[in-house]
């Protein structure tokens, strides 16, 4: 039998977090399990319900501070033939993960570093499901992880990933985007 890639290569992950940090409780806002998540703008490529070949990630508040993700992949989101394009893949766990840190702590923050570990290949029809979780918070640094499973939430891992958010203030979204801050967080009254 042909091991994959990822099971030949021996690889000892560095520590994560990075550095010591507090883990964080979840805002007293935050969603209750199995609650719904609409997107946090229409017009958002990775959860946006606007955009025609966006990725439309369906989001709800998970079990033990996690927020779960899913979409289909679709033969618009192919890299190689009948193949999930990597970098789209990325975008759906930066997606995933800035939702966790947003939904959890109810505070805006943008992506610092995104690093991504592909185990599997992810083909076009295939469901992927993704268990975002805060790993922890030094200042305004925000940690978190995800893992993708293919078809099932047990399903097998084709991905993980671990990103750096930092907080931000509502300005940060006026100052160097267009949008009034309602439009990126209804919640939001300025």
């Amino acid at each position: 039998m042909v091991k994959l890639y990822a099971e030949r290569v021996s690889r000892v992950p560095p520590k994560w977090p990075p550095v010591e940090v507090v883990v964080p409780a979840p805002h007293p806002d935050a969603p209750e399990p199995g609650a719904k998540l609409g997107p946090h703008y229409s017009h958002c490529f990775g959860c946006g319900d606007e955009v025609e070949d966006g990725l439309r990630l369906q989001t709800e508040a998970g079990q033990d501070s996690t927020i779960v993700a899913q979409f289909t992949v679709t033969e618009s989101h192919q890299g190689a033939p009948g193949l999930a394009h990597g970098g789209l893949l990325a975008c759906a766990f930066d997606e995933a993960l800035g939702s966790t840190v947003g939904q959890l702590l109810r505070r805006p923050a943008v992506t610092g570093r995104l690093e991504t570990d592909f185990l599997r290949p992810v083909p076009v029809g295939s469901t992927l499901h993704i268990v975002g979780k805060l790993d922890g918070i030094a200042g305004r640094k925000v940690y978190a992880s995800a893992d993708g499973r293919l078809n099932a939430p047990d399903g097998p891992v084709a991905l993980r990933a671990r990103a750096l958010f930092v907080i931000v203030d509502f300005s940060h979204f006026t100052t160097h985007g267009t949008a009034d801050p309602r439009d990126v967080h209804p919640d939001v009254n300025p």
